[in-house]
């Protein structure tokens, strides 16, 4: 069920995620949530090796992992996920962050064994040859193709985390350079797989309809037995420097329809006791069209043909982006000028009542949108673990954000969206 937005953000009422949080003796950490008012389940694997743990000159690697881990296995052949999840009406996807690599399936729950069996053995037993690398290689380059240099603003994604840090590995993205993928070999390949690929570097979540000791004795069985390895994950120790002048890039490409600019400022990471009031700042200057950002320079002027503002949360500090893209006619320098009034007037002025309860809704109305179903919930747990560290603290995500003053958003605004902590990148039709 949708909440509506006219609901008071205090009048929605969130029940906590009961959970059952167990390490098995390999490292491996299973967290599993029963809920049998539907008679399914979802599975989520999150390995903690994202596109910041890529190799130095060999980024994309964990991108490419995404699609490997669907080739076969000693055991099986290519596709059988797939034939395991959507052969009984069910589905299955993989997505790579900064972060994390997350594998997940949905599907009725008197499947659930086969598919636990499924990620166990594709662990354990991946098969990572010069057929499936080249493949898949070639698909992941295809992907940079079509959404980095053939979508208009793509290449603005990989230019902003390129340009707003110049230490941390998170300026290398996640997609992967096409140059040094090819240069890759089967040997990195092999090596990055039994580096981040191990159970103690893994996060199972399984929620939906299951019975706990019966779930737990299942992963015991085909997870459990996996060997760890007895060498230490590398972890990302990159320090960014603190920026103390702005940056300012220009970009031209042919494909770009209209002009563009992104202001990237320097914040926290997700376990900061500031995220919660990002959050809020993002949705107050980019939450819809009712948001400042819409209404000031679409609607009433009428400058801009999109707006938007995203606090980037990551296990390590990330991003706050806020992005213009002008309207037709409409020169980058006026467009900038308006939005920089807006960025003024957060950094001056705290919002008034009204903005703040809007606000509080509209990400109240996130949160319960977020536990609707069991994948949704698998997921927040997933995230919560591996970006934050403690699944408990989605049981206080709703509390902390309505516990957001107009004063801790002003605060936030005046200590993170100054000139000096951002990175421009205007990006312009050649």
């Amino acid at each position: 069920m949708t909440v509506p937005t006219t609901i008071s953000a205090s009048a929605i009422d969130v029940a906590p995620i009961r959970y059952v949080d167990r390490t098995l003796a390999n490292g491996l950490r299973a967290i599993l949530v029963r809920d049998p008012r539907v008679p399914s389940v979802a599975i989520n694997v999150a390995y903690r090796v994202g596109g910041k743990d890529d190799p130095a000159g060999r980024s994309g690697f964990a991108h490419l992992f995404e699609h490997l881990m669907f080739k076969g296995t000693a055991r099986t052949g290519p596709e059988t996920i797939d034939r395991l999840t959507e052969d009984v009406g069910g589905f299955n996807n993989a997505f790579t962050t900064e972060d994390i690599t997350n594998y997940y399936e949905v599907i009725p729950s008197n499947h659930l064994e086969r598919l636990l069996w499924a990620e166990a053995d594709r662990l354990a037993g991946l098969v990572v040859n010069e057929d499936n690398f080249v493949t898949e290689r070639d698909v992941v380059i295809g992907e940079y193709d079509q959404r980095i240099l053939a979508e208009p603003y793509g290449m603005l994604d990989e230019l902003v985390n390129r340009e707003a840090y110049v230490a941390h590995p998170y300026r290398r993205g996640v997609i992967g350079s096409p140059a040094e993928l090819n240069a890759a070999s089967l040997d990195d390949v092999v090596a990055f797989h039994a580096t981040y690929y191990r159970p103690d570097n893994a996060v199972l979540v399984v929620a939906g309809d299951l019975d706990v000791d019966a779930t737990m004795r299942w992963i015991e069985t085909y997870f459990g037995a996996i060997a760890t390895p007895p060498t230490p994950i590398p972890r990302v120790q990159v320090v960014e420097p603190q920026q103390n002048a702005e940056r300012r890039y220009e970009y031209r490409a042919a494909n770009v329809p209209l002009p563009a600019s992104e202001e990237a400022y320097h914040i926290p990471d997700a376990a900061h006791p500031d995220a919660a009031a990002l959050d809020v700042l993002e949705t107050l200057l980019g939450g819809g069209r009712s948001s400042r950002l819409y209404t000031a320079l679409v609607y009433h002027k009428q400058l801009a043909s999109s707006t938007y503002a995203a606090a980037d949360l990551r296990e390590q500090p990330g991003l706050f982006g806020i992005r213009v893209t002008c309207a037709r006619g409409v020169p980058l320098e006026q467009a900038r000028a308006a939005l920089e009034l807006e960025l003024d007037r957060v950094r001056t002025q705290p919002p008034d009542d009204g903005e703040i309860e809007r606000v509080r809704t509209q990400i109240a109305s996130t949160v319960v949108r977020s536990r609707q179903t069991n994948n949704g919930v698998a997921l927040t747990m997933a995230r919560a673990v591996t970006e934050r560290g403690d699944p408990e603290l989605v049981n206080g995500d709703l509390a902390r954000y309505l516990a957001v003053s107009a004063g801790d958003v002003l605060r936030v605004a005046r200590t993170y969206l100054r000139p000096e902590n951002r990175t421009v990148i205007e990006y312009l039709p050649q």
